[in-house]
């Protein structure tokens, strides 16, 4: 079992109503949006791809981005469900990161790529040493990933390296950025803080287990989900660890392995609800208001709506296949993947 990427809520920034143009929707992976989406969720469109949709989606404008299993990155026109485009990549996990006109995406055979955001035209490819699973972001023009080949790299608009930071195993997650700090975990169980500029390590922390996931950041600290079935809170200013929360007014909401979603109080490390789904959760779970949004690996294809509060189900929606995918927020409506390649856009009744 190990936990799996969490979010931090209260006071973090929320990601606009309009878009979501990263990995849980802002540079500090906080996975809150700003929307206002409807009491009850209905299907609204489909679109299908022809592989499994593990990675999250991301929105810019009036215009979705999803990667595929299928060997494509597709945009797909927000209100209609219907496909502006697609490029031809490699068989993607991680999620797409819009920036400046252009789609950044890797794939498992490590090639990663800039996508002309408006006409789907692959500009250039960089070949990193590994397999690409977490998504990117974004350090002013410069654009940020991790590999399996135990590095972060940092590429220019133009796709030439700017600087790379070595740690001792895979990167998994996605980069959180805030300020000219970013940060990464990895299977070397350290939570790593960088000055982006220079790619240089300005401080530590032993995680006490190797992360498989994303960092999120909320002001001065920074929350990272363990293999060793614990969520550990970071000060990344001095840097030190605060709390550790085992898996056995402001909220940390994560999920696991072990079919749960938690609330964790964020100054006490203490728990304060659980619910328990139908399978396993791989997907980072999505607060708009006081709802939280997440979807599990059952054969029965769950997705869920909890209260913020209470951790009590609101809905629960039976998509065509297990999700792995976490959701992505736009407008009014909530978008997800599942194995069977299918893009959801949940909203209002039409």
């Amino acid at each position: 079992m190990r936990t799996v990427p969490l979010l931090v809520l209260a006071a973090a920034a929320a990601a606009p109503a309009a878009d979501w143009p990263v990995f849980r929707g802002t540079p500090e992976m906080a996975g809150v949006a700003a929307a206002k989406l409807p009491a009850e969720l209905h299907e609204r469109w489909t679109f299908r791809t022809k592989g499994d949709v593990a990675a999250a989606p991301v929105v810019a404008g009036d215009v979705v981005f999803v990667a595929s299993l299928d060997k494509h990155l597709y945009a797909v026109d927000l209100a209609a469900g219907t496909q502006k485009w697609k490029c031809p990549l490699g068989p993607i996990k991680a999620a797409p990161a819009v920036a400046h006109g252009r789609v950044y995406v890797g794939d498992v055979e490590g090639k990663f790529y800039a996508v002309d955001a408006r006409t789907g035209e692959k500009l250039w490819t960089f070949e990193a040493g590994g397999e690409i699973t977490g998504g990117a972001n974004f350090h002013g023009t410069n654009v940020l990933f991790g590999a399996h080949d135990s590095t972060l790299y940092c590429l220019s608009a133009e796709g030439k390296k700017v600087w790379d930071f070595k740690i001792d195993g895979p990167v998994n997650g996605a980069v959180a950025v805030v300020g000219d700090r970013t940060f990464v975990a990895g299977c070397d169980s350290i939570l790593h803080v960088i000055d982006a500029n220079k790619g240089t390590s300005v401080g530590q922390v032993d995680l006490g287990g190797q992360a498989g996931s994303t960092a999120a950041v909320f002001g001065d600290f920074v929350y990272v989900g363990t293999m060793a079935n614990q969520v550990v809170e970071v000060n990344w200013k001095k840097p030190a660890k605060g709390w550790t929360f085992a898996v056995t007014d402001a909220l940390v909401v994560t999920a696991s392995r072990d079919k749960k979603v938690y609330a964790i109080d964020r100054k006490t490390g203490r728990e304060k609800w659980s619910f328990v789904t139908e399978g396993m959760v791989d997907a980072s779970p999505v607060v708009v208001g006081d709802r939280v949004y997440v979807g599990c690996l059952s054969g029965g294809a769950e997705f869920y709506v909890l209260d913020l509060t209470t951790g009590r189900k609101v809905q629960e929606l039976t998509l065509d296949s297990a999700v792995s995918s976490s959701a992505a927020v736009a407008g009014d409506c909530v978008l997800v993947g599942t194995e069977k390649g299918t893009l959801y856009c949940l909203g209002a009744k039409k």
